[in-house]
């Protein structure tokens, strides 16, 4: 497995999360390989930076103050333009009704943290590398 960048050259990632430390560690981890990322602290804050950015594929916390990681995933899939953007739920608890309440919600993955950055690249490679 090499280590270039232009397998995730190009692409638009959001990461969605209350933790400062988890933005950080996921953009360095990110951009280290090459994606384009853009963060924001909860759900409210980044239905503006969706709507401007157009993301390719967005992680979302579950817990998090005003809009949970389940209603800013719920409001992003009832959108015609971001429908098809997949979502990766980033949770710390690792329950089985987490899961299930996420795939209702319309995503198309869950993570537990912490996360590794294999969990992300493969993330990543699964929901739009892998489609074309």
């Amino acid at each position: 497995m090499s280590d270039d960048n232009t397998e995730f050259s190009g692409l638009t990632v959001l990461v969605i999360d209350d933790s400062k430390t988890i933005r950080r560690t996921a953009e360095t981890l990110l951009k280290k390989v090459g994606c384009d990322v853009v963060t924001a602290e909860n759900g409210f804050e980044a239905l503006p930076v969706i709507t401007s950015h157009h993301p390719d594929i967005i992680f979302i916390d579950i817990m998090m103050p005003r809009l949970d990681g389940y209603q800013t995933c719920s409001l992003i899939k009832n959108n015609a333009t971001f429908k098809s953007t997949p979502v990766i739920m980033l949770s710390s608890k690792d329950g089985l009704f987490d899961r299930a309440k996420g795939r209702i919600v319309g995503a198309e993955q869950y993570l537990t943290k912490p996360f590794a950055r294999d969990d992300l690249l493969n993330a990543i490679r699964t929901h739009l590398l892998n489609k074309s």
